[in-house]
């Protein structure tokens, strides 16, 4: 059975440790003790509240089979005559998206814009992490 301490739920659920505390203490999430008295969380049980917890992260876009959507601050636009680079900073992933100078003007696209990284793919790849904190980029 995978369980977290409080910091590691933390970190991937993307909050701070006193908000998980916060949420403990209130009964929205289980937790128990280790064998030293700290707070532990079961695995299925941070999946099941994380699940819970997952909203709609764009209600007002139209309808589309992509699931995942990041919703975040642009950070960095690189325009050329014809294409251009925009990078997202959606939390704590950086996400960057390659398009046509054209679209980044018809959508405005300025560094400070709040912008969300649709993200459809045929191939996802899936690692196991190792026990930390969270690390890694979307792109």
């Amino acid at each position: 059975m995978t369980t977290y301490r409080i910091g590691e739920a933390a970190d991937l659920l993307g909050v701070s440790a006193d908000t998980i505390r916060r949420w403990v203490d209130a009964g929205r999430l289980a937790a128990g003790r280790d064998e030293h008295g700290h707070r532990i969380i079961d695995g299925v049980d941070l999946a099941a509240f994380a699940r819970a917890q997952a909203a709609d992260p764009d209600a007002g876009a139209e309808l589309s089979s992509a699931r995942n959507r990041l919703r975040g601050i642009v950070v960095d636009v690189r325009k050329d005559a014809v294409m251009a680079q925009v990078d997202i900073q959606a939390g704590p992933f950086r996400v960057v998206s390659l398009m046509s100078r054209e679209a980044v003007d018809e959508l405005d696209l300025q560094v400070g814009s709040v912008a969300v990284a649709v993200i459809k793919s045929t191939t996802v790849v899936v690692e196991r992490a190792a026990p930390g904190p969270a690390r890694g980029r979307a792109t």
